[in-house]
């Protein structure tokens, strides 16, 4: 019997190919009944199979089924654009999850997926199918391939594609060679933006944004969105996305993002994306400077919001916060002032099923996505789809994003400066003290606190995203930041007499901005970013505790955020699992200078009988990014808001990080240099 792995990662392969087209490079063949095929294709069901079911090595025979109706999917096209920000597409994939996770075992869902393969958007299609075997327990550890292998038009130049083609068409597989995905090619060095265009329009950063929204759906059955604290991840998740992205900034002397909190006003940023979707040949609109937002219209798209709701919904929201309490579609009173309000206020403000009442706080965020992502063509007018930053697989390329995002962000930073301000008592870790931080890097002699950031040229397979493209291998080369793998020293001193138990924070921020002039603690407090977290023993006296950074609650490596469809040389029993929820680790760290740039790093050992909630071992696969992304069917692994100790405001008093971490001996200060050499690596 054909493993369930092999089964699948053949159905979500090469997505506009008809099934009955051999997969895993001719290797996978679904033994398709007349009955399954489409219209079009039924006249010549014999001839199909005679023509390409003969030479595959596994053949997977499936029933006869009910046909389901799928008179539902028509309100996504068949080769058109689907988001998962579109209210009808959100109903669509909902009922398609539903119809996935009702079949009765692996072979059941086998024969539905490929029944429903061909007659539905391929996006839509990869959605569904990826959210439901993720979330069934007979299909938990299928290997989700990433988006990039299914529809890798979403991030690279399209020029690359035809020289693809050419060199597979043309050479045996062990000749062919890799083809350069150019950097920055959406713009000229003349715009500002495009200092940025490394990290916006990194592969790594969003497959992370797509594969996060697949594990935290916003909508769908009620038990797969309902996850513990799924709220206050969607604001955590992005705030440090936001926190990153403007340390960057700063890196490559550009501002702090300016929040767009005014729906009426122009947005000076462009964005020309120049990629396109293979599905129909369609490129992704730009935006032309300084255009202005109007209602949306689009009714044949089912979606019409105009910048009145908008505004009415922020100005709700506010009046929640600012109350202390939300309004329930029972007209009840939810209080937000206390440690779940943040959960409650992420599922009004992303308005996920969660929110306790969307016909009031309507569809914020995602109407905004919308709204942005049609601002060329708010009435359908001129039949243009939705621009990249209405799609979740490729809005962080667009700036436009993280100016809509620092809007999000600010209306969470509202509710979080009505909290009140951590105790003494909630800092402190009595009787045990950090008495050294050092970080360097891993090699012999490295001199310490200086890290070291550059270029570095990987390699992609990309043959499974090519729809009817020659079999094999097709390799793809981009230059992306990489730093030199560091690890962390701390000498931690337990004063009690007995074994303690600790949760080790690790988190930096920046000191100064784009100018460089030194940040105040308020604004410094908002950009300090995550690095780790872990649970330590402390036995009595002195401790020496060593991380490295590839081990980091944040991140996940290369080969798991690159990950390849296709490749039979992995078996069940190597240890590695294709959860892949997490920040990509090549970026952990900002890009720094020549010079360097001085960074403040931060850890803090708190007590783990307040931190913990259940124990869990980190080095269990799909464990490794609990930060951002959670455990599977388990509570999140911190007690502590998320943030913490950064995510509550300070006294006036405190105007430095020096000063907030004084009077508490269990936290440390290390300044570090994070230089950049402009030198291109080749990936070993």
């Amino acid at each position: 019997m054909t493993d369930i792995n092999t089964r699948f990662r053949g159905l979500l392969q090469r997505p506009y190919e008809p099934t009955f087209v051999p997969k895993n490079n001719g290797q996978l063949y679904f033994d398709v009944p007349d009955s399954y095929l489409t219209d079009h294709y039924r006249p010549f069901g014999a001839a199909l199979q005679n023509r390409f079911g003969t030479n595959a090595q596994t053949r997977i025979p499936l029933p006869n089924i009910t046909a389901p109706d799928l008179a539902y999917a028509d309100a996504v096209s068949r080769r058109g654009g689907f988001s998962i920000f579109h209210p009808s597409h959100q109903r669509v994939a909902s009922q398609l999850i539903e119809l996935f996770l009702e079949q009765s075992n692996p072979d059941a869902l086998t024969a539905m997926a490929v029944f429903v393969r061909d007659r539905v958007n391929g996006p839509l299609f990869q959605y569904a199918l990826s959210v439901a075997l993720m979330h069934r327990t007979d299909t938990r550890d299928v290997e989700i391939p990433s988006f990039l292998e299914l529809f890798p038009d979403r991030y690279v130049d399209p020029a690359v594609f035809p020289q693809l083609r050419e060199e597979g068409t043309l050479v045996d597989q062990g000749d062919r060679r890799a083809i350069e995905i150019p950097m920055n090619f959406t713009a000229s060095d003349r715009v500002d933006e495009q200092r940025l265009a490394y990290w916006r329009e990194d592969i790594g950063v969003n497959l992370h944004h797509w594969h996060w929204h697949l594990v935290y759906p916003a909508r769908g059955p009620d038990r797969i969105v309902r996850k513990d604290r799924r709220g206050e991840l969607f604001y955590y998740m992005h705030q440090q996305t936001m926190a990153r992205y403007n340390i960057e900034r700063f890196a490559n002397g550009m501002p702090r993002v300016v929040a767009f909190r005014n729906f009426r006003e122009a947005i000076p940023e462009a964005y020309f994306p120049k990629i396109t979707r293979s599905s129909d040949g369609r490129s992704y609109p730009a935006r032309h400077p300084n255009e202005t937002l109007s209602d949306l219209k689009r009714v044949e798209d089912g979606v019409i919001v105009s910048i009145a709701d908008m505004e009415l919904w922020t100005t709700r929201i506010f009046e929640a916060i600012d109350n202390g309490f939300a309004q329930s579609s029972s007209n009840q009173r939810v209080p937000l002032d206390n440690d779940s309000g943040i959960d409650l206020l992420g599922n009004i403000v992303e308005a996920s099923t969660l929110s306790v009442n969307p016909q009031y706080y309507g569809d914020l965020h995602n109407n905004g996505h919308n709204i942005l992502g049609y601002i060329h063509d708010p009435d359908n007018s001129f039949l243009e789809g939705f621009g990249v930053v209405g799609d979740n697989t490729t809005a962080m390329r667009d700036p436009v994003f993280y100016r809509w995002h620092q809007h999000i962000d600010d209306i969470f930073v509202r509710h979080k400066q009505r909290l009140p301000a951590y105790t003494g008592q909630e800092l402190a870790f009595n009787d045990v003290a950090v008495d050294s931080f050092e970080i360097q890097l891993n090699k012999a002699n490295a001199p310490v606190n200086i890290l070291l950031t550059f270029w570095q040229r990987s390699q992609v397979n990309l043959g499974t995203g090519l729809d009817f493209g020659p079999e094999g291998n097709l390799f793809a080369t981009f230059t992306h930041i990489q730093h030199a793998p560091y690890s962390y020293r701390i000498r931690v001193n337990n004063r009690a007499g007995d074994t303690r138990r600790g949760t080790v924070r690790i988190f930096f921020g920046p000191k100064t901005n784009e100018r460089g002039q030194t940040l105040p603690f308020r604004e410094q407090r908002r950009l300090m970013v995550e690095l780790d977290k872990f649970t330590v023993t402390l036995n009595a006296g002195a401790n020496t505790i060593v991380r490295r950074s590839d081990q980091s609650s944040v991140s996940i490596p290369y080969e798991r955020t690159f990950r390849n469809v296709a490749a039979s040389s992995l078996t069940q029993n190597e240890a590695f699992q294709f959860c892949n929820c997490g920040w990509p680790n090549h970026m952990l760290l900002p890009k720094g200078s020549p010079d360097g740039i001085e960074y403040d790093f931060f850890v803090m050992v708190s007590d783990f009988a307040q931190d913990r909630v259940e124990d869990f071992d980190e080095n269990v696969n799909c464990n490794d990014a609990h930060s951002f992304c959670g455990l599977r069917d388990r509570r999140y692994p911190d007690s502590r808001s998320m943030g913490y100790p950064f995510d509550r405001f300070t006294p006036g008093t405190i105007g430095s990080l020096l000063d907030f971490t004084k009077p508490y001996v269990n936290m440390l200060v290390t300044p570090v240099k994070i230089r950049f050499t402009n030198t291109v690596i080749a990936r070993a």
